[in-house]
């Protein structure tokens, strides 16, 4: 695994259905992230925050929710995830809300298609975020960049990395979801999205899911991780703005991270819809710097391989 870390804040919540994920990336530092993973033996450059548009908060038009400021947005996180690659760093993109992996993945997209990478996506979310204008019953964009990425949605997103559409879903797996629109799930099945979903995890338990989930994953493998903090149990993770009960607990949350990790060949990272307006004492950020510990390495005893 890489060990020069870079962290770039985008604090925006031009994609969400309420305001407040603008102010995750603070509480990321402030929760420690930079020493925490300094503590993993990780060389850590905090890159600041990127700007953007500010978040005008009007109604959808023609099925979106602030395309204009969503495009400008994912353009510079494209950049700035496309930069870091190409220095050989490990990308962190602490979020802002989760329309942002748009940018961020079709920038890996972009990298892995260049240097030869297979790429596998791990979406950990409640929802699918497989919406599309016409399915959407919010116009928010942050429950389309999965569709956005496999090529259902706008043109100036869809397009954002040089080529449409930036991933085939069957690079995908999503771990954690209970969410689904009626029409989105349509979408999802045609797809043909891996979907790992809170009755599998409970009928087979986490360990399978995320061994299935990582199959196949091998040296040449780019292992991108898109953590949205809503994946977690809201009685453990309060803190985000659309909370699903029934997801996973700490414990299948930190096996699922830790099996990550034992692959090694995790290589970017989204930290998405950290709400701080909606949690307890900065308790969620406090878990997800937890939980990214285990990610890259942390775990109770030395393991023997």
């Amino acid at each position: 695994m890489n060990h020069n870390i870079s962290l770039i804040g985008a604090p925006t919540d031009i994609g969400a259905g309420s305001r407040g994920a603008s102010m995750g990336p603070e509480a990321l530092r402030v929760a420690d992230i930079v020493p925490v993973l300094q503590n993993r033996g990780l060389q850590v450059l905090d890159r600041g925050n990127l700007s953007g548009p500010v978040n005008p908060w009007l109604p959808p038009v023609n099925g979106y929710r602030h395309l204009d400021e969503v495009v400008a947005w994912n353009t510079v996180v494209h950049d700035a995830v496309y930069a870091e690659l190409g220095q050989g760093r490990l990308p962190i993109l602490l979020g802002g809300d989760h329309c942002l992996a748009i940018g961020s993945i079709s920038a890996v997209a972009r990298h892995c298609r260049e240097t030869g990478k297979k790429l596998r996506v791990l979406w950990l979310d409640a929802h699918a975020d497989f919406n599309t204008q016409t399915l959407t019953p919010s116009g928010n964009l942050h429950g389309m960049p999965l569709a956005c990425l496999c090529g259902h949605g706008p043109q100036a997103l869809t397009a954002l990395g040089g080529q449409t559409p930036a991933i085939n879903p069957k690079w995908v797996r999503q771990i954690g979801i209970r969410s689904v629109d009626d029409g989105e799930k349509r979408l999802v099945h045609e797809a043909g999205l891996e979907v790992f979903d809170m009755r599998y995890i409970d009928e087979m338990g986490m360990r399978a899911a995320v061994e299935m989930a990582l199959a196949l994953v091998d040296g040449n493998t780019h292992l991108h991780v898109s953590f949205d903090v809503d994946f977690l149990d809201p009685d453990i993770a309060p803190g985000v703005g659309t909370t699903v009960r029934g997801g996973p607990t700490y414990r299948e949350a930190q096996l699922c991270m830790e099996m990550i990790a034992d692959t090694g060949q995790l290589a970017s990272l989204d930290v998405m819809e950290l709400n701080p307006a909606f949690d307890v004492r900065n308790r969620t950020a406090e878990l997800a710097v937890d939980l990214i510990g285990s990610l890259f390495g942390k775990s109770t005893l030395v393991r023997k391989n």
